[in-house]
């Protein structure tokens, strides 16, 4: 029986008794499944903040550049079962029934238009979807309704799924105007880019290992140190945490920025963002800067459990909208902060 329902029913106070052990599990659960990476430890990280905040993810990068494995490793870590696990390459010819579940023919019959969804992804808690960018209007149409609203339509009704985390990949990003709002639903992109010029040794070894492991059927990176329902409680206590209000000392209400994100971080984060739109040109909407929000406090709490620091910044530098956005970013959002 799924734990899930119980989770979402969890109050501040019982949470908070959990918080500093989430913590602890979370970290020591990206620390040890970085290790089995190469040059991958910033990916895991973003991966983490991605899963709590329940924010999807967009890897970009050639192939062989470890994007799925990324994401295979990181449900092998956390021990998600085949039943909340779905994942798949698309293609522009591959079908809505592929993804969304086939149509029910016996149900058809009697005039109804509903789809069987078990083993496809609105049964799964995980999803990867690799080259999402080449799917189908009619997939990007569902997937849009799926990301915004957690739900899609089972004749013509709409019907909740159980999607928590989103992991998606593609070789390039594409231009084309009628992908944009699906683009625009990863907040976050972040290059996935080779690595043998700086870790030539350690990638040989790194990679003959993987073979090894593969061809024995071992995965020493499911260390059991996080489980999906900690990702799933820590995602909980944030968000009642984000929606706290308490009382100053004068009487005026505060709220999380005014206890969690010091005034002048906030005018660096607006002067950040404000240098990035106006002499860059990268594109970052309403919805966006409320999620990047979430994602600054959702990454300050993991790794150092408190208030937002200049370090939590960085994500700025996964804004891009195209490859030459996301080099670009990389660089520059850390010198503006006064960080590289």
């Amino acid at each position: 029986m799924s734990s899930l329902p119980a989770i979402s029913e969890l109050t501040f106070d019982a949470l908070s008794s959990e918080a500093h052990g989430l913590r602890e599990r979370l970290n020591r659960f990206r620390l040890a499944l970085g290790r089995h990476f190469v040059g991958k430890q910033t990916l895991v990280d973003l991966m983490t903040v991605a899963a709590v905040a329940q924010e999807p993810l967009l890897l970009v990068g050639p192939p062989g550049t470890a994007k799925s494995d990324l994401v295979l490793k990181f449900r092998d870590a956390l021990r998600i079962p085949n039943e909340d696990y779905f994942e798949y390459l698309l293609t522009r010819f591959t079908e809505p029934s592929e993804v969304l579940g086939p149509i029910d023919i016996n149900l058809l019959r009697q005039g109804r238009y509903i789809r069987r969804e078990g083993g496809k992804l609105p049964t799964a808690r995980l999803v990867f979807l690799d080259e999402v960018f080449k799917a189908s209007s009619a997939i990007l149409n569902a997937l849009l309704t799926v990301i915004n609203e957690r739900k899609f339509y089972q004749d013509g009704a709409p019907q909740p799924v159980k999607l928590k985390v989103l992991f998606a990949a593609t070789n390039e990003l594409p231009e084309h105007a009628e992908l944009g709002a699906l683009k625009d639903r990863f907040c976050l992109k972040a290059a996935c880019r080779p690595v043998q010029d700086r870790y030539f040794l350690e990638l040989l070894d790194s990679g003959l290992d993987s073979q090894t492991h593969r061809e024995m059927n071992q995965k020493p990176w499911a260390e059991g140190h996080a489980t999906l329902d900690d990702v799933l409680k820590a995602h909980r206590y944030l968000t009642l945490m984000m929606g706290k209000r308490e009382t100053g000392p004068d009487g005026r209400e505060l709220r999380d920025r005014d206890l969690f994100f010091r005034d002048d971080l906030l005018r660096e984060f607006r002067r950040v963002v404000q240098t990035l739109t106006r002499e860059d040109g990268v594109f970052i909407s309403d919805r966006k800067l409320v999620k990047l929000y979430r994602l600054l406090r959702t990454r300050a709490w993991i790794f150092h459990g408190g208030a937002v620091e200049r370090q939590d910044l960085q994500l700025l530098s996964y804004l891009g909208e195209t490859r030459e956005e996301i080099d670009l970013l990389e660089e520059k959002v850390p010198r503006l902060l006064g960080l590289s």
